[in-house]
C-alpha cells in the first residue's frame, strides 16, 4: 500500500508541475509575435488581413480566455489544430512519436553498451592505462555538441564510406544518429559508473564478501554493481529532458522525422498549438520516466522504502 500511496502523490505533484509548465510556455511562446503576421507573410499581407486572420484564430481574446480555452480541450483529448497544417495536434504529435521513441531507445542503448564496460573497466583498473583511454573517451563524448558529433560522423562513414546519412525506416538509417546519441550519453554514464563503482568497492560488506571467499567476479557484479548502479539509473532517468533536447539537433542533422524535427518546425512557424501540445507531452513523458526511475529504486536496494 505505501507504494500505491507513494505512485499517487507523485501523480498529484506531476499535475500540478505540467500545469505551471502549460502556464509559462503559453505566455512564453505569445511573447514572440503574432503567427498571423508569420503565416501571412509571404502575401504582403496588410494590418487588416493580419486582424481578421487573429480574429479567426481566436487570438485577439483576452490570454485568460485563450488558456481557458486550452485546458479545457486538454482535459477532453485535444490539443488544438495546428495554425501550418491545419491538422489535430495530437495526430501530428502521434505520427512523430514513435520514430523519437526508436531513436531515443537506440541511443540509450548504444549508450549503456559503450558506458557500462568502460566504466566497470576504470573502476577496477584505477590510474591505468586502461582508465586513462575510458576517461580520455568519455572526456570527448562530454565535450563535443551532439550536431558537430553528428556532422563529424556524416562525414566520416556518409561522406567517406558511402554509408546513409538521412531517411527513416531501415536499421542503416538509425545506426548513425544512435550512435551519436549514444556516445554523447556514453560519455556522463561512464564517468558515473566509475566513481559509483569506485566507492562501493570500498564499503565494508564489499571486503566481507572477499573474506568470505566469494569469487571476485560474483562479489563485482553481484554486491558492488548491483548497489553502484543507484547514481546511474538516477542520472538516466534525470537525463531524459536533456536526451529530448539533444534529440532534436540530431533530429535535424540527419533528417529524422521526429518530436524534435516537429518542434523545429513549429517554433519556425510559430505554430501555438503545436509547440504547447509536443511540450505537455513531453513534460508528462518526463514526469513519467522520474516517476519509474524512483520505482526502480526498490529492486535494486531493498532497504529503501517508498515514502
Amino acid at each position: 500500500m505505501d507504494v500505491i500511496g507513494y505512485i499517487l502523490r507523485r501523480l498529484l505533484n506531476a499535475l500540478g508541475v505540467i500545469v505551471v509548465v502549460s502556464i509559462i510556455v503559453f505566455i512564453a511562446i505569445r511573447l514572440t509575435g503574432n503567427p498571423a503576421a508569420a503565416m501571412l507573410q509571404g502575401s504582403y499581407p496588410t494590418k487588416q488581413a493580419i486582424a481578421a486572420l487573429s480574429r479567426q484564430l481566436g487570438l485577439d481574446r483576452p490570454l485568460w480566455q485563450q488558456y481557458y480555452d486550452f485546458v479545457v480541450g486538454v482535459l477532453h483529448g485535444n490539443l488544438g489544430i495546428s495554425y501550418d497544417t491545419s491538422l489535430p495536434v495530437m495526430s501530428l504529435i502521434a505520427g512523430r512519436l514513435g520514430a523519437t521513441a526508436i531513436l531515443a531507445l537506440a541511443g540509450s542503448i548504444v549508450g549503456v553498451l559503450i558506458s557500462f564496460p568502460l566504466g566497470i573497466l576504470s573502476a577496477l583498473r584505477p590510474n591505468t592505462f586502461i582508465d586513462f583511454c575510458a576517461r580520455i573517451l568519455a572526456l570527448f563524448g562530454i565535450s563535443f555538441p551532439n550536431f558537430w558529433l553528428g556532422l563529424m560522423l556524416i562525414t566520416i562513414f556518409s561522406v567517406g564510406l558511402r554509408f546513409p546519412a538521412s531517411g527513416y525506416g531501415s536499421l542503416s538509417t538509425l545506426i548513425l544518429p544512435a550512435v551519436t546519441l549514444g556516445l554523447i550519453l556514453a560519455g556522463i554514464e561512464s564517468r558515473l559508473i566509475r566513481s559509483s563503482l569506485l566507492e562501493t568497492l570500498r564499503q565494508d560488506y564489499v571486503r566481507t564478501a572477499r573474506a568470505k571467499g566469494l569469487p571476485e567476479r560474483r562479489v563485482i557484479y553481484l554486491h558492488a554493481l548491483r548497489n553502484a548502479l543507484l547514481p546511474v539509473v538516477t542520472y538516466i532517468g534525470s537525463s531524459f529532458g536533456t536526451m529530448l533536447s539533444g534529440i532534436v539537433f540530431i533530429e535535424i542533422v540527419f533528417a529524422w522525422p521526429g518530436i524534435g524535427s516537429l518542434v523545429y518546425e513549429a517554433v519556425q512557424q510559430r505554430d501555438f498549438p503545436l509547440v504547447q501540445g509536443i511540450i505537455i507531452v513531453t513534460s508528462a513523458l518526463l514526469v513519467l520516466m522520474n516517476l519509474l526511475v524512483d520505482l526502480s529504486y526498490r529492486p535494486l536496494d531493498p532497504q529503501i522504502r517508498m515514502e
